[in-house]
């Protein structure tokens, strides 16, 4: 009876290398296509109250140059060396996508900030539009001129600062038991990642806001086995499953950014440097997950050129009266 039995155990463990089963999807063990699974638009709750911000009374133009990754840090390998990094080398990007979200539950384009390409993309703005501006010239006539190409938008602020804290197993842990052969483990280990972000002015240079912001990163796994000997101990019987679950480091750090575009537009409000146009009967220590009232918004004059050397002058001009803030 108990060969039958080791028989049976045999067969089942042969089957199950050939079929992996993935918990929660039993689909898998028939089908590998059903195991794909369909790209998702993931909304973490920092991007979601990134969304749901009252608009700002004016809408400043900000510039990203870079957004780096800082730690130097590379992931943890046993017993090699590894060229990969252990945090994401998008993050600017991740802060453009933060920038571009604030307040666009509304308003698609978002109301809070006005992003202009810097960096790498800056190369390929201005070689495109020097080839819009020479197709102008030359299909242009006596009677249908060329017309100017329109000047770039200026930044008035730019947003600095990078990935700079990777620490790993800040805490780690677990519990266990054995009896009989049979056992079963529990662990878990929490990282971090610290982001700072500074918005510095284009007049004068001067760092006006900065913030830092910290998330923690949790991995846990689950592990059992059963270690067993058999038919007067000449017959070894050993099975084991287990299944760890690790929070991408990659949305981590999106969520420490989108935290310190939150933070950042706090910050300027209490100092003076913008202004939230709360709606009427709007929680200003809360925002409320799914208002639906409609702000009012400030309209944007044709000359958007014009329209934002006056707002940054405003802005930044006071900087230089004797330190003090003007209150609107």
């Amino acid at each position: 009876m108990k060969n039958i039995f080791l028989a049976i155990m045999f067969v089942l463990l042969i089957s199950g290398c050939a079929s992996i089963s993935i918990p929660g999807d039993e689909a898998c063990n028939t089908d590998f296509l059903e195991c794909i699974e369909e790209p998702k638009f993931v909304e973490l709750p920092t991007y979601k109250k990134l969304r749901q911000l009252p608009p700002a009374e004016a809408m400043p133009v900000v510039a990203v140059y870079k957004f780096d990754d800082l730690t130097g840090q590379r992931l943890s390998s046993d017993g090699s060396a590894s060229f990969s990094t252990a945090v994401t080398q998008g993050a600017k990007d991740l802060l453009i996508d933060s920038l571009k979200a604030a307040g666009a539950k509304d308003d698609p384009k978002g109301t809070w900030f006005r992003v202009v390409e810097r960096g790498m993309g800056l190369d390929n703005l201005v070689r495109e539009r020097q080839i819009v501006r020479s197709t102008r010239e030359q299909y242009a006539t006596e009677t249908d001129p060329a017309q100017q190409v329109q000047p770039m938008l200026f930044a008035g602020m730019i947003l600095e600062g990078g990935i700079v804290g990777y620490d790993s197993n800040i805490e780690t842990g677990g519990n266990g038991a054995r009896y009989l052969g049979l056992g079963t483990t529990n662990q878990f280990r929490r990282d971090s990642v610290v982001v700072s972000l500074r918005a510095v002015s284009t007049l004068t240079g001067e760092v006006i806001l900065n913030v830092q912001t910290y998330k923690t990163i949790l991995s846990t796994g689950q592990a059992g086995d059963v270690f067993k000997f058999l038919d007067m101990d000449t017959k070894l019987l050993e099975l084991e499953s287990g299944m760890t679950q690790n929070e991408s480091v990659t949305w981590a750090v999106r969520s420490a950014i989108e935290a310190a575009v939150l933070a950042l537009i706090q910050q300027g409000d209490e100092r003076g440097y913008w202004k939230i146009v709360y709606p009427e009967g709007w929680d200003q220590q809360e925002l409320k997950p799914g208002e639906t009232a409609t702000w009012m918004k400030v309209d944007v004059p044709d000359n958007e050129f014009e329209a934002e050397k006056k707002l940054w002058e405003k802005i930044f001009l006071k900087n230089n009266s004797n330190g003090e803030n003007n209150e609107d």
